[in-house]
């Protein structure tokens, strides 16, 4: 069985925040359209459907890294902050959207929390990950028949 780790991860959070575009789950809240992703950005993202893949890259991460907090979390989507002519300095990444994120998740029962440890991935989350690793599989293999053997 096809797993998160054997696809690349670009195409799975792709193939994955489509099935969440369809799921009325994982709807943006109001404010998204304003927030900037972190202080070490300038503007908010241009593209109007961002949430979702945002959301499939943080479940991602959850399975791989899980148990895991929301200020690692954030730290995995930060940047470096441009302080002017001081040196740029490490921040995180919004720690807002992260919560809104695991919200939507836990509330589809893809992560669950552990007290005191942070989010796991649900059997439920594993299931749904898993299926659209499969399909990117599958769609690598028509491109490159070679991947078949593997």
């Amino acid at each position: 069985m096809t797993t998160v780790f054997d696809v690349p991860a670009d195409q799975l959070i792709k193939k994955l925040g489509e099935r969440l575009k369809a799921d009325p789950k994982f709807t943006p809240p109001e404010w998204t359209r304003f927030a900037k992703t972190g202080i070490h950005r300038e503007k908010p993202p241009v593209d109007p459907g961002w949430w979702q893949p945002r959301v499939a890259s943080i479940a991602r991460k959850v399975y791989l890294n899980g148990p895991i907090g929301v200020i690692h979390l954030s730290a995995e989507y930060g940047g470096t902050r441009d302080r002017g002519s001081k040196p740029n300095k490490a921040r995180l990444g919004s720690r807002s959207i992260v919560r809104a994120a695991l919200k939507q998740l836990e509330s589809a029962g893809y992560v669950q929390a552990i007290k005191g440890k942070g989010r796991v991935i649900a059997p439920a989350g594993r299931k749904a990950l898993d299926a659209a690793a499969h399909d990117v599989s599958k769609e690598l293999e028509v491109k490159v028949p070679a991947l078949a053997k593997y």
